[in-house]
């Protein structure tokens, strides 16, 4: 029997701290503050491909994950926004929004297990919050 309640992946868990829920989805921050590194997540069971999702909420997934890309380039103002979904660690359906610097530690290298996280403090993601 498949679950019915949206439950996120025990990984997204772990290793995200939750930001806000918009319309369809759970933004969440990859608590790793050398990298400013978002994941939406539709907040319903069992997906793990886009195509999972109703047409409609194909559209607000877009949406959703364009206003993210909007937003990060609007308070980060990085040299390259890299936006991907894949799931081959974690297979529940997520797009990552990751702010790229030409300055940062893994440039231009994938930033995914380069480096040991370097975790927010409270008071960073205080203010991250108020964005959202």
């Amino acid at each position: 029997m498949t679950n019915t309640v949206f439950e996120l992946a025990p990984e997204l868990k772990r290793d995200c701290i939750e930001l806000a829920n918009w319309p369809l989805c759970k933004v969440l921050l990859l608590n790793d503050s050398q990298y400013p590194w978002f994941v939406l997540v539709p907040r319903q069971p069992n997906l793990k491909e886009i195509m999972d999702l109703s047409e409609a909420d194909q559209i607000v997934y877009l949406k959703e994950s364009a206003k993210l890309s909007k937003l990060l380039i609007k308070v980060f103002n990085p040299d390259k926004l890299n936006v991907a979904a894949l799931g081959n660690m974690v297979p529940q359906l997520h797009i990552h929004h990751i702010a790229r610097f030409k300055s940062d530690k893994a440039w231009p290298a994938p930033v995914w297990g380069k480096f040991s996280a370097v975790l927010y403090t409270d008071e960073q993601i205080v203010k991250l919050k108020t964005y959202f």
